[in-house]
C-alpha cells in the first residue's frame, strides 16, 4: 500500500487527511493518507525512515521553508516563491530522493483570478509567511503590484499602523495569509480601516473555518467582494496529486 501524508506542527483537524483518504475510497486506490505531527523539521528523517511506503508528502506550518534544506531538487516556480509544500518521494536503494514543488500558488491563482477587475492593479499581502511568499508570487504573475503587511517593522512592508483609508483606496485588492480569525478565534480580524473599503475592494481569506471570517464580514459590509480560501484548499490537493505522479 502506497502512503502519503502531511507533515506539520500542530496539524489539529486536516483537511487534506480526510480528502485523501475518501480520494483513495472513492476511485478504489490502494493507499493512505498520515497525519505526521512533528514538533520539529528534523523529525521528517524518521517519518521517512519509518515510512518506506511514502509517495508523497504536504507540508504545512510552520515547516514550508524550513523544509528547503532536506530536499535533492526543486522546481523553479518553488524556488522563486522560496517556500514547498509538496514533496515527491522517490528513492535510490533506500535513501529518499525528495523533489519540492509549491502547489498553494496553483491553487490562489485560479480561484483569485475570476474576481479580478480592472481597477485591481495594487494588492495588500497580510502575513510575511510561507503562504504569503506564494501568494505574492501568484498576484505578480497575473499583473498586480504587491506590499507586505507586517506586525513589525520590516523592509519594504507596511505595518499595520500605516494602513490608512488612502492606502485602502490604492492597494484595493487585500488577501489574509495569517491566522487571524481563524477558528476557534473566530471574533478576532486584522485591524485595518474597513470603513475605507467599497465595491472596487476585494477582500481574500485564505481561512476556510470559518466560511466567513470577521476580516471578510467587515469588508462584505462596505460591499467589498469576499473570498475564502476554501477553494484554494480544494485546488492545491487536486495540484498535489498531479506533482506526485508526473
Amino acid at each position: 500500500m502506497e502512503k502519503y501524508g502531511l507533515i506539520g506542527y500542530p496539524l489539529g483537524h486536516s483537511f487534506s487527511k480526510n480528502y485523501f483518504n475518501e480520494k483513495f475510497e472513492n476511485e478504489g486506490i490502494d493507499a493512505e493518507y498520515i497525519n505526521f505531527e512533528i514538533p520539529s523539521i528534523e523529525g521528517l528523517k524518521e517519518v521517512l525512515a519509518s515510512n518506506p511506503e511514502i509517495k508523497g508528502l504536504n507540508v504545512t506550518i510552520p515547516y514550508k521553508q524550513q523544509v528547503i534544506p532536506f530536499l535533492n531538487s526543486m522546481t523553479e516556480e518553488a524556488e522563486a516563491i522560496g517556500a514547498v509544500n509538496v514533496i515527491k518521494v522517490s528513492r535510490k536503494g533506500n535513501t529518499p530522493i525528495l523533489r519540492g514543488y509549491n502547489s498553494d500558488v496553483v491553487g490562489f491563482t485560479r480561484s483569485i483570478e475570476p474576481l479580478l477587475e480592472p481597477c485591481h492593479k495594487k494588492a495588500l499581502i497580510l502575513g510575511t509567511g510561507g503562504a504569503s511568499k506564494a501568494v505574492d508570487y501568484g498576484l505578480r504573475k497575473l499583473g498586480l503590484e504587491t506590499k507586505f503587511v507586517s506586525r513589525s517593522k520590516k523592509d519594504g512592508a507596511f505595518t499595520y499602523g500605516e494602513i490608512t483609508s488612502a492606502v485602502i483606496k490604492e492597494y484595493n485588492v487585500i488577501v489574509n495569509c495569517t491566522p487571524v480569525g481563524m477558528y476557534p478565534h473566530t471574533e478576532d480580524c486584522p485591524i485595518l480601516p474597513y470603513a475605507a473599503m467599497d465595491t472596487h475592494t476585494l477582500l481574500y481569506d485564505l481561512i476556510y473555518n470559518p466560511d466567513e471570517t470577521m476580516f471578510l464580514l467587515k469588508g462584505r459590509e462596505h460591499g467589498a467582494i469576499t473570498k475564502n480560501g476554501l477553494e484554494m484548499l480544494l485546488l492545491q490537493a487536486f495540484a498535489s496529486w498531479e506533482f506526485w505522479h508526473e
